[in-house]
Protein backbone atom coordinates (compact mmCIF):
# COMPACT_ATOMS: atom_id res chain seq x y z
CA UNK A 1 0.00 0.00 0.00
CA UNK A 2 3.01 2.53 0.37
CA UNK A 3 3.87 2.48 -2.94
CA UNK A 4 0.58 3.65 -4.22
CA UNK A 5 1.19 7.82 -3.30
CA UNK A 6 4.78 7.21 -4.96
CA UNK A 7 3.01 5.68 -8.29
CA UNK A 8 0.08 8.17 -8.52
CA UNK A 9 3.04 10.86 -8.39
CA UNK A 10 4.70 9.87 -11.00
CA UNK A 11 1.32 9.54 -13.22
CA UNK A 12 0.78 12.80 -13.41
CA UNK A 13 1.78 14.81 -16.16
CA UNK A 14 4.65 17.61 -15.94
CA UNK A 15 3.44 21.23 -15.90
CA UNK A 16 5.06 23.35 -19.04
CA UNK A 17 5.98 26.54 -17.67
CA UNK A 18 3.80 29.51 -18.72
CA UNK A 19 4.67 31.45 -21.78
CA UNK A 20 5.52 35.00 -21.31
CA UNK A 21 3.84 38.05 -23.34
CA UNK A 22 6.89 39.27 -23.56
CA UNK A 23 8.64 36.24 -24.85
CA UNK A 24 6.04 36.07 -27.88
CA UNK A 25 7.18 36.85 -31.62
CA UNK A 26 6.26 40.29 -32.38
CA UNK A 27 3.34 39.33 -34.66
CA UNK A 28 1.87 36.86 -32.04
CA UNK A 29 2.41 40.06 -29.29
CA UNK A 30 0.27 42.18 -31.84
CA UNK A 31 -2.80 39.39 -32.18
CA UNK A 32 -2.96 39.31 -28.12
CA UNK A 33 -2.68 42.91 -27.68
CA UNK A 34 -5.70 43.70 -30.31
CA UNK A 35 -8.10 41.73 -28.28
CA UNK A 36 -7.30 44.55 -25.60
CA UNK A 37 -10.17 47.25 -25.35
CA UNK A 38 -8.68 50.37 -26.82
CA UNK A 39 -8.29 52.57 -23.83
CA UNK A 40 -6.32 49.37 -22.00
CA UNK A 41 -4.23 49.48 -24.52
CA UNK A 42 -3.21 53.10 -23.86
CA UNK A 43 -3.34 53.56 -20.41
CA UNK A 44 -2.04 50.20 -19.21
CA UNK A 45 -0.25 48.16 -21.89
CA UNK A 46 1.68 50.88 -23.64
CA UNK A 47 3.76 51.32 -20.14
CA UNK A 48 4.99 47.85 -19.72
CA UNK A 49 7.93 48.10 -22.12
CA UNK A 50 9.34 49.35 -25.10
CA UNK A 51 8.18 46.62 -27.49
CA UNK A 52 4.82 46.82 -26.16
CA UNK A 53 4.62 50.57 -26.89
CA UNK A 54 5.77 49.93 -30.06
CA UNK A 55 3.16 47.84 -30.76
CA UNK A 56 0.63 50.13 -29.27
CA UNK A 57 1.76 53.27 -31.22
CA UNK A 58 2.17 51.25 -34.92
CA UNK A 59 -1.34 50.71 -36.75
CA UNK A 60 -1.31 47.12 -37.18
CA UNK A 61 -2.84 46.41 -33.40
CA UNK A 62 -5.64 49.26 -34.48
CA UNK A 63 -6.17 47.76 -38.07
CA UNK A 64 -6.78 44.20 -36.42
CA UNK A 65 -9.03 45.76 -34.07
CA UNK A 66 -10.84 48.03 -36.95
CA UNK A 67 -11.05 44.71 -39.18
CA UNK A 68 -13.23 42.59 -36.46
CA UNK A 69 -16.62 45.08 -37.42
CA UNK A 70 -17.99 43.29 -40.10
CA UNK A 71 -20.72 45.80 -40.69
CA UNK A 72 -21.22 47.59 -44.26
CA UNK A 73 -20.16 50.86 -42.82
CA UNK A 74 -17.02 48.78 -40.88
CA UNK A 75 -15.90 47.08 -43.49
CA UNK A 76 -15.96 50.24 -45.83
CA UNK A 77 -13.97 52.06 -43.38
CA UNK A 78 -11.79 49.22 -42.99
CA UNK A 79 -10.69 49.46 -46.34
CA UNK A 80 -10.67 53.39 -46.39
CA UNK A 81 -8.28 53.47 -43.39
CA UNK A 82 -5.44 51.53 -45.39
CA UNK A 83 -5.68 53.49 -47.87
CA UNK A 84 -5.30 56.83 -46.12
CA UNK A 85 -2.80 56.44 -43.48
CA UNK A 86 -2.00 59.24 -41.66
CA UNK A 87 1.27 61.43 -42.63
CA UNK A 88 3.97 62.89 -40.34
CA UNK A 89 1.42 63.78 -37.33
CA UNK A 90 2.92 66.55 -34.82
CA UNK A 91 4.09 64.63 -31.90
CA UNK A 92 2.82 67.72 -29.17
CA UNK A 93 -0.65 68.34 -30.49
CA UNK A 94 -1.12 64.46 -31.19
CA UNK A 95 0.99 61.86 -29.35
CA UNK A 96 -1.04 58.63 -29.94
CA UNK A 97 -1.01 57.61 -34.07
CA UNK A 98 -4.24 58.50 -35.55
CA UNK A 99 -6.26 54.87 -36.37
CA UNK A 100 -5.56 55.10 -31.97
CA UNK A 101 -6.96 57.94 -31.69
CA UNK A 102 -9.71 57.09 -33.74
CA UNK A 103 -10.45 54.11 -31.79
CA UNK A 104 -10.53 55.91 -28.60
CA UNK A 105 -12.39 58.54 -29.32
CA UNK A 106 -14.95 56.79 -31.93
CA UNK A 107 -16.00 59.33 -34.12
CA UNK A 108 -18.09 57.51 -36.46
CA UNK A 109 -21.43 57.79 -35.70
CA UNK A 110 -20.61 59.50 -32.72
CA UNK A 111 -22.75 63.08 -32.05
CA UNK A 112 -19.52 65.45 -31.73
CA UNK A 113 -21.45 68.46 -30.34
CA UNK A 114 -21.05 68.61 -26.75
CA UNK A 115 -23.96 69.24 -24.35
CA UNK A 116 -26.57 69.50 -27.09
CA UNK A 117 -29.53 70.24 -24.94
CA UNK A 118 -27.92 72.48 -22.34
CA UNK A 119 -27.89 69.55 -19.38
CA UNK A 120 -25.07 70.89 -18.55
CA UNK A 121 -25.83 74.49 -18.73
CA UNK A 122 -23.72 76.65 -21.05
CA UNK A 123 -20.98 74.43 -21.03
CA UNK A 124 -18.70 74.04 -24.44
CA UNK A 125 -20.95 76.77 -26.36
CA UNK A 126 -19.71 80.47 -27.13
CA UNK A 127 -22.49 82.75 -26.40
CA UNK A 128 -23.65 86.15 -27.09
CA UNK A 129 -26.53 87.12 -25.05
CA UNK A 130 -29.16 89.59 -26.54
CA UNK A 131 -32.15 90.98 -24.50
CA UNK A 132 -32.83 89.07 -21.33
CA UNK A 133 -30.29 86.71 -23.10
CA UNK A 134 -30.23 82.72 -23.25
CA UNK A 135 -31.81 80.54 -20.75
CA UNK A 136 -32.12 76.36 -20.42
CA UNK A 137 -35.45 75.37 -19.39
CA UNK A 138 -37.29 71.73 -20.32
CA UNK A 139 -38.28 70.60 -23.44
CA UNK A 140 -42.27 71.76 -23.66
CA UNK A 141 -42.52 68.91 -26.04
CA UNK A 142 -40.89 65.54 -26.01
CA UNK A 143 -37.55 65.62 -28.86
CA UNK A 144 -36.96 62.14 -30.41
CA UNK A 145 -33.38 60.82 -29.47
CA UNK A 146 -32.29 63.87 -27.27
CA UNK A 147 -30.10 62.38 -24.28
CA UNK A 148 -31.65 65.20 -22.10
CA UNK A 149 -35.38 67.01 -22.50
CA UNK A 150 -33.83 70.54 -21.92
CA UNK A 151 -33.59 73.08 -24.62
CA UNK A 152 -32.01 76.39 -24.50
CA UNK A 153 -34.22 79.27 -25.17
CA UNK A 154 -33.49 82.83 -25.99
CA UNK A 155 -35.44 86.16 -25.68
CA UNK A 156 -36.67 89.54 -27.49
CA UNK A 157 -33.49 90.46 -28.83
CA UNK A 158 -30.92 88.68 -31.26
CA UNK A 159 -29.61 85.61 -28.95
CA UNK A 160 -25.76 83.86 -30.90
CA UNK A 161 -24.63 80.73 -29.53
CA UNK A 162 -21.72 78.60 -31.55
CA UNK A 163 -20.06 75.52 -30.72
CA UNK A 164 -16.58 74.38 -32.78
CA UNK A 165 -15.65 71.30 -33.19
CA UNK A 166 -12.12 69.57 -33.79
CA UNK A 167 -12.63 67.27 -35.85
CA UNK A 168 -8.94 66.07 -35.74
CA UNK A 169 -8.80 65.59 -32.79
CA UNK A 170 -12.38 64.07 -32.33
CA UNK A 171 -9.95 61.35 -34.28
CA UNK A 172 -10.92 61.69 -37.98
CA UNK A 173 -7.40 62.23 -39.27
CA UNK A 174 -6.47 64.86 -41.84
CA UNK A 175 -5.92 62.24 -44.70
CA UNK A 176 -9.28 60.46 -44.12
CA UNK A 177 -11.11 63.64 -44.33
CA UNK A 178 -9.47 64.40 -47.37
CA UNK A 179 -10.68 61.21 -49.03
CA UNK A 180 -13.69 62.54 -50.45
CA UNK A 181 -15.14 59.15 -48.68
CA UNK A 182 -16.64 61.14 -45.49
CA UNK A 183 -19.68 63.27 -44.86
CA UNK A 184 -20.63 65.22 -42.01
CA UNK A 185 -24.09 65.33 -41.20
CA UNK A 186 -25.63 68.29 -39.45
CA UNK A 187 -28.93 69.11 -37.59
CA UNK A 188 -30.81 70.80 -35.75
CA UNK A 189 -34.10 70.92 -33.46
CA UNK A 190 -36.00 74.23 -33.11
CA UNK A 191 -39.27 75.34 -31.96
CA UNK A 192 -41.22 78.45 -30.77
CA UNK A 193 -43.96 78.40 -27.58
CA UNK A 194 -47.86 78.79 -28.23
CA UNK A 195 -47.93 82.15 -26.94
CA UNK A 196 -45.44 83.56 -28.60
CA UNK A 197 -44.13 83.84 -31.86
CA UNK A 198 -40.18 83.15 -33.00
CA UNK A 199 -37.55 83.36 -35.69
CA UNK A 200 -34.58 80.84 -35.43
CA UNK A 201 -31.60 80.85 -37.49
CA UNK A 202 -28.63 78.10 -38.05
CA UNK A 203 -25.33 78.31 -39.89
CA UNK A 204 -22.63 75.78 -39.93
CA UNK A 205 -19.35 76.62 -41.64
CA UNK A 206 -16.74 74.19 -42.33
CA UNK A 207 -13.32 75.58 -41.86
CA UNK A 208 -9.72 75.28 -42.90
CA UNK A 209 -6.83 74.72 -40.09
CA UNK A 210 -6.75 78.52 -40.03
CA UNK A 211 -10.38 78.71 -39.15
CA UNK A 212 -10.82 80.01 -42.69
CA UNK A 213 -14.31 79.40 -44.36
CA UNK A 214 -14.28 76.26 -47.08
CA UNK A 215 -17.89 76.27 -46.92
CA UNK A 216 -21.22 76.71 -45.53
CA UNK A 217 -25.16 76.16 -44.84
CA UNK A 218 -27.58 78.08 -44.11
CA UNK A 219 -31.56 77.51 -42.98
CA UNK A 220 -33.95 80.42 -42.10
CA UNK A 221 -36.94 78.68 -41.74
CA UNK A 222 -40.20 80.93 -41.70
CA UNK A 223 -41.13 82.56 -38.39
CA UNK A 224 -43.23 80.52 -36.03
CA UNK A 225 -46.32 82.81 -35.49
CA UNK A 226 -47.88 83.64 -32.13
CA UNK A 227 -50.70 80.99 -31.16
CA UNK A 228 -50.01 78.85 -33.39
CA UNK A 229 -48.25 75.86 -32.20
CA UNK A 230 -44.90 74.89 -29.73
CA UNK A 231 -43.90 71.17 -31.46
CA UNK A 232 -40.28 71.55 -32.34
CA UNK A 233 -39.44 70.90 -35.60
CA UNK A 234 -35.47 69.80 -37.41
CA UNK A 235 -33.44 71.11 -39.96
CA UNK A 236 -30.88 69.01 -41.04
CA UNK A 237 -27.72 69.15 -43.73
CA UNK A 238 -25.38 66.79 -45.24
CA UNK A 239 -21.81 68.11 -46.48
CA UNK A 240 -20.25 65.64 -49.33
CA UNK A 241 -17.35 66.44 -51.64
CA UNK A 242 -16.51 69.65 -49.74
CA UNK A 243 -12.49 69.49 -50.59
CA UNK A 244 -9.67 69.07 -49.10
CA UNK A 245 -8.06 70.99 -45.84
CA UNK A 246 -11.18 70.78 -44.02
CA UNK A 247 -10.91 70.29 -40.08
CA UNK A 248 -13.50 72.51 -38.16
CA UNK A 249 -16.97 72.54 -38.06
CA UNK A 250 -18.43 75.88 -36.52
CA UNK A 251 -22.19 75.24 -35.49
CA UNK A 252 -23.78 78.40 -34.92
CA UNK A 253 -27.26 79.30 -33.44
CA UNK A 254 -29.61 82.62 -33.58
CA UNK A 255 -32.93 82.90 -32.57
CA UNK A 256 -35.27 85.97 -30.73
CA UNK A 257 -38.86 86.32 -29.90
CA UNK A 258 -41.63 87.88 -32.26
CA UNK A 259 -43.44 90.42 -29.44
CA UNK A 260 -40.54 92.04 -27.81
CA UNK A 261 -41.42 90.48 -24.60
CA UNK A 262 -39.17 90.50 -21.27
CA UNK A 263 -38.24 87.27 -20.38
CA UNK A 264 -37.64 84.38 -21.92
CA UNK A 265 -39.83 83.88 -24.94
CA UNK A 266 -38.10 83.60 -27.70
CA UNK A 267 -36.49 80.68 -30.12
CA UNK A 268 -36.10 77.37 -28.22
CA UNK A 269 -33.42 74.88 -29.69
CA UNK A 270 -31.92 71.74 -28.52
CA UNK A 271 -30.40 68.30 -29.95
CA UNK A 272 -27.91 70.07 -31.90
CA UNK A 273 -25.67 67.30 -33.81
CA UNK A 274 -22.54 66.79 -36.14
CA UNK A 275 -21.95 63.22 -36.92
CA UNK A 276 -19.30 62.16 -39.37
CA UNK A 277 -19.84 58.81 -41.13
CA UNK A 278 -18.89 57.24 -44.18
CA UNK A 279 -19.60 57.03 -47.92
CA UNK A 280 -20.87 53.77 -48.89
CA UNK A 281 -21.88 54.31 -52.51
Amino acid sequence: MGAGPSLRRQQRPSMEPPVALDSLPPELLVQVLSHVPPRALVTRCRLVCRAWRDVVDGPSVWLLQLARDRSAEGRAFYALAQRCPSQGEDQEEFPLCALARFCLRAPLGRNLIFNSCGEEGFRGWEVEHGGNGWAVEKNLTLVPGAPSQTCFVTSFEWCFKRQLVDLVMEGVWQELLDSAQIEICVADWWGARENCGCIYRLRVRLLDMYENEVVKFSASPNPVLQWTERSCRQVSHVFTNFGKGIRYVSFEQYGRDTRSWVGHYGTLVTHSSVRVRIRLS
